[in-house]
């Protein structure tokens, strides 16, 4: 399973549901055994002002919801999720792949795969309960969409900082 990253708190430094709701699919998945792996993809924002690692952050995450550390990839080139696909087939060999985020998310991911020939499902989280993150995140989602569009246009390439044993 690959589990796209997001910040565990919002700006506000409330809790971000879009984050526990990935944190919950992804041990739903893996206790129901549909996952033997999961590749958390993410990045480390800490250096920045109320910003975390989020890599850390859902290592804890996953562990105390009974996946074992055994079985956790970190995946620190997690930036965008164009890094996060082709990472996941051209390091970690994934020519197969279950990608774990909100409906809106991983349609994107999803045809970013497929155009990268990974075959690919989504396993879609909840969203927020909350309606004005709701509207945020798929407002920003539009956008999100433009870029690969634009990025499939001009062919952006992804960009890996770090080694396969990231963690």
């Amino acid at each position: 399973g690959l589990l796209l990253g997001t910040s565990p708190q919002t700006p506000d430094n409330e809790p971000n549901y879009y984050y526990i709701n990935r944190i919950i699919a992804t041990a739903e998945l893996y206790n129901a055994g549909k996952i033997d792996t999961v590749i958390a993809s993410g990045g480390d924002y800490s250096s920045q002002p109320g910003r975390y690692n989020e890599l850390v952050a859902m290592h804890d995450s996953l562990v105390a919801h009974g996946i074992p550390d055994s079985v956790i990839i970190l995946d620190y080139d997690g930036t965008r999720t164009l890094n996060s696909i082709i990472k996941a087939k051209e390091v970690y060999g994934c020519d197969k792949i279950t990608l774990i985020s909100q409906k809106y998310h991983n349609e994107r991911a999803i045809f970013l795969a497929k155009q990268n020939g990974i075959e690919a499902i989504g396993y879609n989280a909840a969203p927020s309960h909350i309606v004005t993150k709701r509207i945020k995140n798929e407002s920003r989602e539009l956008l999100a969409r433009v870029k690969l569009f634009i990025d499939t246009l001009i062919g952006t390439k992804p960009h890996f900082d770090t080694p396969k044993n990231d963690a």
